[in-house]
């Protein structure tokens, strides 16, 4: 029987992935990517693709992105600024004309405090989302490829035009007298 050391010596190696230090949530994956690896198993995968005959496989995996393990410089994640700081701020000059031509469009226009709290509130109110049923259950994957359902759909769709035409032709196995 192990002793308790023992015991928590091998748990700290099991845990201790590439001498890291538990609890740094980074590894080293073959120098391809640093951070924790967060692909599934395929026992956790639950997207599927049709294979015919009603039978469906695990979907294959996506391909890994070309950029992989290289360092993405910040201009290109972040927005740069166009102009020197400072140049967005007005002048006071131009401030009191900007507002004398805004008190001027607003007079012009003809909207009073009144239709301004209105539009405010209005767009002010939240908007009500539709409430999904909670007994609705997803369609499930039936497992035909396309072509397959299409030739069901057609098989169906062929039966009714002939049932409609009074054309359906008794099976060998059907006896009308049972």
């Amino acid at each position: 029987m192990k002793s308790f050391h023992q015991f928590i010596s091998e748990a700290k190696e099991i845990d201790d992935r590439e001498g890291l230090g538990s609890g740094t949530g980074m590894t080293h994956r073959g120098g391809e990517k640093i951070g924790t690896d967060r692909k599934k198993t395929e026992a956790e995968k639950k997207r599927t693709k049709a294979v015919g005959g009603g039978k469906t496989v695990p979907a294959k995996p996506y391909k890994k992105r070309s950029d992989v393990g290289t360092q993405r410089q910040t201009s290109t994640r972040v927005q740069q600024p166009t102009r020197e700081r400072g140049s967005a701020s007005l002048t006071p000059r131009e401030q009191q004309r900007k507002a004398a031509k805004e008190r001027r469009a607003a007079k012009s226009s003809g909207s009073n405090k009144k239709d301004l709290e209105k539009a405010a509130s209005k767009l002010l109110t939240k908007k009500t989302t539709k409430s999904v049923n909670p007994n609705y259950k997803a369609a499930k994957a039936s497992g035909y490829t396309r072509p397959e359902r299409r030739k069901l759909q057609r098989a169906g769709d062929r039966l009714l035009k002939d049932i409609a035409k009074k054309k359906e032709q008794p099976a060998a196995h059907y006896n009308p007298k049972l």
